[in-house]
């Protein structure tokens, strides 16, 4: 079954190269990242790994916990993380979930249930597991992003997006498109303008159905 905008996620029990972790209790009450490739000691996922690294001080900002997910071992995620750290002059402190028995990339839907891992496989076997996963602390997706293999993922966009839904959750707000934090933010229409007004302030009114308030954050 598909997982869709909204779906409570699915919880699990999984080695990481931290320990065993409960998933719905890793989250705990906070917002989490769940980001996923398809191989260690990749060139691309290196990088990106790097970029999560780099970004651990953003993450706490914003109450945010960060794990990555691999269809290896632990062993070789300790390994690679020396190489991770060695790019991106920052230490990837986030666990690292060893998946090699795709479960977790199967709740997900990133594989078809009937997938496997052939002897010698190549990070194309498991080509789909590069997906982005942002989770808000009722345990419910908020967002989710799958990257072909051959393109890099924008971080600053995953943050950019994680402002987006922690300004607007459980609000009746939205955000128009380039938004970045501290912007003005659109009224959802199920406000009258009166009620608007009330609780936002002056509307910016650029049509009928498209009113802009300033950011209330």
């Amino acid at each position: 079954m598909s997982l869709r905008i909204n779906d409570t996620v699915p919880d699990f029990t999984a080695e990481t190269d931290k320990g065993s972790i409960s998933f719905h209790d890793w989250i705990g009450d906070s917002w989490a990242i769940l980001f996923s490739h398809p191989k260690d000691f990749t060139p691309v996922c290196t990088t990106e790994f790097g970029a999560v690294a780099q970004l651990a001080d953003e993450w706490a900002k914003r109450n945010t916990k960060v794990m990555g997910v691999s269809v290896d071992g632990v062993a070789d995620h300790k390994k690679w993380k020396t190489d991770i750290a060695s790019v991106a002059g920052a230490s990837p402190d986030f666990p690292i979930i060893a998946d090699d028995g795709l479960k977790v990339s199967k709740a997900f839907d990133m594989l078809p249930a009937d997938a496997y891992l052939p002897d010698g496989r190549t990070p194309a076997d498991s080509a789909t597991v590069r997906s982005v996963f942002i989770i808000s602390p009722d345990k419910k997706l908020q967002l989710t992003m799958t990257y072909p293999m051959t393109v890099g993922r924008n971080f600053a966009e995953v943050l950019r997006a994680l402002d987006g839904l922690q300004r607007t959750w459980q609000q009746p707000l939205a955000t128009p498109a380039n938004w970045i934090a501290g912007q003005d933010v659109i009224v959802a229409l199920a406000l009258d303008d009166a009620a608007a007004e009330q609780k936002f302030g002056k509307l910016d009114k650029k049509l009928p159905y498209l009113r802009y308030a300033k950011n209330p954050g």
